[in-house]
């Protein structure tokens, strides 16, 4: 066969247009099979499991849909006044001194205002409506809280990285797990033992803060029985990816055979136990304790659960009255909190070198770089070092090297008067 009946041969398929019937059907059975692995995707947010939740689902909804009456109608118009206005239409009108339209100023602004008026009532509405401190008015629409039902009280305890609840008014309390009867309101109390959290379930409610020293709250209820996913949404060092707990919804038989299986557990929750469960640790698993120390939780957001620690309600006494003279240097070193971890190695490994003394990973400049200031007012002091120091480079001249001290409640030198 000759050359050219080769190629003659081979044209059709050579010559196949990439849009080709078969090719295009090749691409849509392939982006199909894409679409479907989105079906794999949690989309607990739009399809929630409590009251409160739900509310704040339709604020969402409601604010896209109002925010879509702008949005797709200038869309639409943007292709349809290129389509119109093209070069090749020569009917369309062309006016190159029109300078103002009074219906179209109406429309332009008189639409967004509307938008705006009802985004912003929106908001002020469920602002109040949807508080986390506000105790909750219904169960579900159409079903206001029974003047009997008894709340459930949850004190919640971010620790580094796990998350502890002790349910008082049962007596128990469980680590990386919790459980509460379906339409029964719940009241949390959120705190954390060192540095900011959030507590998130997504099933039940939006994310409220967890801060060392202070307390939230969060109201909430959840309307169906399941299992549900708890995060936290807060960054807050090498174990946080892990810091999770499961949400039981269970019926009030079965919650109350979850507390007849925690009370089971015998083991204590008092100074002690916590101390040691306070440690930086990560994954984990599911414990329980039946029964827990009075004043536990009142010392945790005080931060005085370690033995000679001032509460923080104490030193805001202690201020109100007008300090304690003398006594202030022994009452500083009561509240000296951040050091208490670092002295005993139980610091998290997050913390940065001026609060941990542990030496940065390097200081030496890359090659080529150009220190700033370096030539100016700070006499070399950031120039490249052949070898890393503690001062990293920003040190003044012939400042102390060493670690600085913890970022909180510092030491004084000896010899300090208040």
């Amino acid at each position: 066969m000759t050359a050219l009946a080769i190629l003659s041969a081979r044209r059709p398929f050579a010559g196949r247009p990439c849009g080709s019937p078969k090719r295009g059907f090749l691409r849509g059975l392939a982006l199909l099979g894409a679409t479907g692995l989105l079906a794999g995707c949690d989309m607990i947010v739009m399809s929630p499991a409590g009251d409160i939740a739900v509310q704040q689902r339709n604020l969402i909804i409601a604010s896209t849909a109002l925010m879509l009456l702008v949005i797709l109608p200038v869309i639409a118009l943007t292709f349809l006044f290129a389509w119109h206005y093209r070069a090749s239409n020569k009917d369309a009108k062309y006016d190159p001194d029109f300078h103002h339209s009074t219906q179209l100023e109406v429309v332009i602004w008189t639409v967004p205002l509307l938008i705006i008026i009802a985004l912003g009532a929106m908001t002020w509405i469920s602002t109040h409506t949807l508080d986390p401190y506000r105790p909750l008015s219904r169960l579900a629409p159409g079903k206001p809280v029974p003047a009997e039902t008894r709340t459930l009280n949850v004190e919640v305890v971010a620790l580094d990285w796990k998350w502890l609840f002790i349910y008082p008014d049962h007596g128990v309390a469980s680590v990386n797990e919790m459980a509460a009867p379906v339409d029964v309101p719940i009241s949390f109390t959120i705190t954390s033992s060192s540095v900011w959290n959030t507590f998130y379930v997504p099933a039940l409610a939006g994310m409220i803060y967890a801060m060392p020293g202070m307390q939230t709250k969060l109201h909430a209820v959840i309307n169906r029985e399941g299992e549900f996913k708890g995060i936290s949404g807060q960054y807050s060092g090498s174990g946080f990816s892990r810091m999770n707990f499961a949400f039981r919804s269970l019926s009030q038989q079965g919650f109350d055979d979850w507390v007849a299986k925690a009370k089971a557990a015998g083991t204590p929750l008092d100074r002690e136990a916590y101390l040691a469960l306070e440690k930086p640790s990560e994954e984990e698993p599911v414990r329980y304790y039946g029964s827990v120390e009075d004043g536990l939780h009142a010392a945790i957001v005080g931060l005085c659960v370690a033995p000679g620690q001032m509460c923080v309600h104490e030193m805001h006494h202690i201020d109100s009255m007008g300090g304690s003279a003398e006594e202030s240097e022994a009452n500083r070193r009561r509240l000296d909190y951040d050091s208490r971890r670092l002295e005993s190695g139980d610091e998290p490994s997050g913390a940065t070198f001026p609060a941990s003394g542990r030496p940065p990973k390097s200081s030496v400049q890359p090659q080529g770089t150009i220190p700033r200031d370096q030539d100016r007012s700070r006499d070399g002091v950031n120039a490249p070092e052949a070898q890393p120091d503690q001062g990293q480079g920003n040190a003044l001249p012939d400042a102390d090297r060493g670690p600085a001290p913890t970022q909180l409640n510092p030491r004084p030198a000896d010899g300090h008067k208040h």
